[in-house]
């Protein structure tokens, strides 16, 4: 019988020796256990050692005998499917006998064990595992019951999906019930594992819980205040999952909810109060956020500034006390990977740079990201940041009070905490805040010389968050004086103040574009001498300030002077790299934004660059190649670096535009962008067709012979489920159109459909709504009579997505299109002609003979009805003023439309 499995002395001293070395710190020496333990595996009666030392062996030390059953779990995940049924019987068995043994450390152990085998698919091949998990819990014997709720509890977290299923006959019917049970158990520890248990299913809905809902919420008041920290942290976790998913049933018990969370959100234990301050961050996205909490915001904005204070122990772990840094090199185990992200081709919209359809990213992280990412502090000012957004001005009078106290404080923790608050709130509260702004914002530039290097670095931040109102006032004010002191701090004796004051800067150059032109001189030095003081990490965000700095102020960085100061430490750092370095991310996504702005100006370092990133781009397609054929010989490539090497690509053309031909007549690029148009993975394909188009403008001699080959790759990519590809694929596709004139008559079958498909579809993103209605419109300034045909299907979609781009080329070919289709199917618009004329009243300034199409439109369309007929002198007359108070920028009424119809666009 397998259960009488004895070990052999000689081999169970040798397993002993090989955990007893595998404890050791020498590298070399874990090196070879690591290979012996492999050796090891092909005998089939190892795994039985391991589970003997773990389960049986109780005279050997505790940690041994944990570490053996750890290594059998890694065996488990690697190769469990191989055991022999002798094997796996023989663990499982032991496995269920000894989960209760006396040790915490060896029942902890047991349960991981179970968990991974039932995670193998193995909850349907051991039907008896559940069943007598749960009759354990029974037990009398306390180490018995608490090892199978550790088990359970595992099993719940690693397999929830599974036990909800019909495949096991519906455990949880019998389980939840079971679980609330023990609630009210006399040990803490056990108590705990039940809430836990029953937390895994909250936010699945499961059907099984759903069911006992009112018992399970009665129960968790009951523990509210219960002795055990991690008792009332699961208890604080329920309530946060439920605000999520069952606030119907919360609701009656509001009050008293927020009344516990706000004593939570204080409690001494942190892991407690992170817990219960993550219910304000989940109760601000609830619609009654407002009406829930407004009566109780005089008592929760002091305990959300109060939990924004570092604590002693971040301030250990931030060295707070270290003031310089600069010379001591990172950990490199500190520096986060970057992921490049790719290129998305957006239009200009009035009033703005570039319109980007991601959320900019939440900047609350930005304080402080060597402790663990996520604590109280974070957590407290990422609820302040929501809350007003929530409740906007309306904070400010619980606000401001406290913030007089704090931000003049002596004690520099309170000071700092302060200067946190008013930048979490900048965003909700901006409107309420102005008055102030004139005081603050010179205070705070004092601030940036604090003593404290941790003061200095959150000021950063803070000011970057009044950016916006900052570059709206006159520059010698406020901007002036913010970039003299942000730039002195760029070149701080402090690496955290460093990291921040280039992130700030980022920022700030962002909302001023232009307004920086008379200060480029005086801002290159700061940045070129950071060059030579930074230590890895920050040298990483250098790179991303002075590609900001370049996309911000454009070809205004063209001047031989600054180019002299900016490209050769740029150079410097390319040569210094390998291509393998990762490192090169942020160094080609600078570059790219550079050769962008200097245009001919970057012409002396342009052959050697392009030559590397069709190196790159070869190198990975090629390692891809090897991949994919043997997998087991070769590893898979990084393909970020062929995504940065397009990427930059792209910005050479764009920059260069027809200068790049020789370059590209000497090199493979359209036979490797041909490889890269049809690769697996989404972003590769992005950057591609980003490639192809800025090609396609720069030299399209070259792209011309590989159309034929190019559109049904640019066809099958019109899928708007990957909303970058599809985007750029749709650019591309209109640039090319621009080129090939009536001779893209073959190629519209292959796109037109899709493209009307996308421009109809609800919830498609502004970017890519623009860009489809550009190239419908282009494809019918080239080919009128394949593409009008379609026009009332997307006329109105057509209209909307162009009527707030700025004027410019592209604009301008689509609305050429429009008018062409119009005169070949004048019946196609009639029913939503005032929807053009809309579209066309958004024209600032149309060239002559665009504004001549226009009025052969108006005309051809004079026989409308008399009410269409003023609606349409109304909108072109309204254009005419509107270009005009656009030059005199004074604000205009709406036009007032005579009622016809639902013109719900206009709200």
């Amino acid at each position: 019988m397998e259960c009488e499995w004895k070990p052999d002395e000689q081999g169970l001293q040798q397993i002993l020796q090989l955990l007893k070395e595998s404890q050791s710190p020498d590298t070399s020496t874990q090196r070879s256990v690591q290979q012996r333990l492999e050796q090891l595996n092909q005998y089939p009666d190892f795994n039985n050692y391991l589970i003997f030392v773990l389960t049986k062996f109780k005279s050997e030390d505790e940690p041994t005998r944990s570490l053996s059953g750890l290594i059998l779990k890694n065996n488990v995940k690697a190769h469990y499917q191989n055991f022999p049924n002798g094997v796996s019987d023989f663990i499982k068995s032991e496995c269920l006998q000894n989960i209760g043994d006396s040790s915490p450390l060896i029942r902890a152990t047991v349960g991981i064990l179970i968990t991974t085998i039932a995670s193998k698919g193995e909850l349907q091949n051991w039907p008896g595992l559940l069943p007598k998990l749960c009759l354990l819990l029974d037990s009398e014997d306390y180490n018995t019951c608490e090892g199978a709720f550790g088990a359970l509890q595992k099993i719940c977290e690693d397999s929830a999906e599974i036990l909800d299923s019909d495949i096991l006959d519906r455990p949880l019917n019998i389980m939840i019930p079971k679980f609330l049970q023990f609630f009210k158990h006399s040990s803490p520890k056990i108590r705990s594992h039940a809430i836990a248990c029953v937390n895994q299913f909250i936010i699945s809905r499961t059907q099984a819980l759903m069911l006992h809902i009112d018992p399970f919420i009665e129960n968790l008041f009951a523990l509210a205040t219960d002795e055990e920290p991690e008792v009332r942290k699961n208890v604080c976790r329920a309530l946060v999952m439920l605000l999520e998913v069952r606030l119907d049933r919360l609701l009656p018990h509001m009050h008293n909810i927020v009344e516990y969370m706000l004593l939570r959100t204080q409690d001494q234990d942190e892991n407690v109060a992170l817990e219960a301050c993550e219910f304000w961050l989940t109760l601000a996205e609830q619609p009654v956020c407002k009406e829930v909490l407004c009566g109780h915001l005089s008592q929760l904005i002091p305990v959300l500034v109060n939990g924004m204070k570092y604590s002693e122990i971040d301030i250990i772990l931030l060295k707070g006390d270290t003031e310089e840094d600069e010379a001591i090199p990172d950990n490199e185990q500190d520096i986060r990977p970057r992921f490049h992200r790719s290129r998305t081709v957006a239009q200009q919209h009035e009033g703005d740079g570039i319109e980007d359809d991601e959320d900019e990213d939440d900047e609350l992280d930005d304080d402080d990201d060597t402790i663990s990412d996520w604590n109280l502090r974070k957590c407290s000012a990422a609820a302040l940041d929501v809350l007003a957004n929530v409740f906007r001005d309306d904070l400010l009078l619980h606000i401001l009070p406290l913030l007089k106290e704090l931000l003049f404080h002596p004690e520099w923790v309170v000071k700092e905490s302060g200067i946190l608050v008013l930048g979490a709130i900048a965003e909700g509260c901006m409107q309420g805040m102005i008055p102030y702004l004139p005081e603050l914002i010179p205070h705070l530039v004092v601030c940036l010389a604090d003593q404290k290097a941790l003061v200095r670095s959150i000021t950063c931040w803070t000011l970057s968050r009044y950016a916006h109102w900052v570059v709206s006032q006159p520059p010698d004010t406020y901007l002036k004086p913010l970039m003299t002191e942000l730039l002195k701090r760029i070149l701080d004796s402090n690496k955290r103040v460093q990291e921040a004051a280039c992130s700030a800067f980022a920022t700030l150059e962002e909302e001023a574009c232009t307004e920086l032109v008379p200060y480029l001189a005086f801002i290159l030095d700061t940045l070129v001498f950071a060059f030579s003081k930074y230590q890895h990490k920050n040298l990483l965000i250098l790179y991303d300030a002075i590609g900001t700095l370049a996309d911000s102020v454009g070809h205004h960085l063209n001047k031989p002077e600054y180019i002299q100061m900016l490209m050769p430490p740029l150079i410097q750092k390319w040569n210094q790299l390998k291509d393998e370095d990762k490192d090169l991310f942020p160094l080609l996504e600078c570059l790219s934004s550079v050769a962008t702005a200097l245009q001919s100006g970057f012409l002396p370092y342009c052959e050697p660059v392009y030559q590397r990133c069709v190196n790159l781009v070869q190198k990975t397609l090629a390692q891809a190649m090897l991949y994919q054929s043997q997998p087991d010989q070769y590893e898979a490539p990084d393909k970020d670096f062929m995504i940065v090497a397009l990427d930059l690509l792209s910005g050479l053309a764009e920059g260069l535009g027809g200068t790049i031909e020789e370059l590209v007549a000497r090199s493979n690029i359209l036979t490797l962008m041909y490889q890269c148009m049809q690769d697996k993975m989404p972003e590769v394909r992005q950057s591609s067709f980003a490639l192809l188009g800025d090609l396609t403008k720069a030299c399209f001699q070259h792209v011309k012979p590989c159309i034929a080959d190019f559109m049904p790759i640019l066809g099958t990519n019109l899928n708007p489920e990957l909303i970058s590809v599809c985007n750029n694929a749709t650019w591309a596709i209109g640039e090319i159109a621009i080129q090939m004139g009536s001779e893209m008559q073959p190629s519209i079958a292959v796109v037109l459909h899709q493209l009307v498909e996308i421009i109809n579809r609800p919830n498609t993103p502004k970017t890519l709504l623009e860009n489809t209605a550009i190239t419908i419109g282009r494809l019918g300034y080239v080919c009128p009579q394949e593409v009008a045909p379609m026009l009332q299907q997307f006329i109105r979609p057509w209209c909307t997505s162009l009527r707030n781009i700025r004027d410019n080329e592209e604009k301008d070919s689509a609305f050429r299109g429009i008018c062409t289709m119009i005169s070949v199917n004048p019946g196609g618009v009639v029913q939503d002609f005032i929807f053009f004329c809309d579209a066309v009243a958004s024209w600032v300034n149309p060239k002559d003979d665009l504004r001549d199409m226009f009025y052969k439109v108006k005309a051809e369309h004079a026989q409308c009805s008399d009410t269409f007929k003023s609606q349409v002198e109304l909108l072109i007359e309204w254009s005419d003023i509107s270009a005009q108070s656009k030059m005199n920028s004074v604000p205009l009424p709406a036009p007032q439309w005579p009622h016809v119809g639902d013109y719900s666009v206009y709200s």
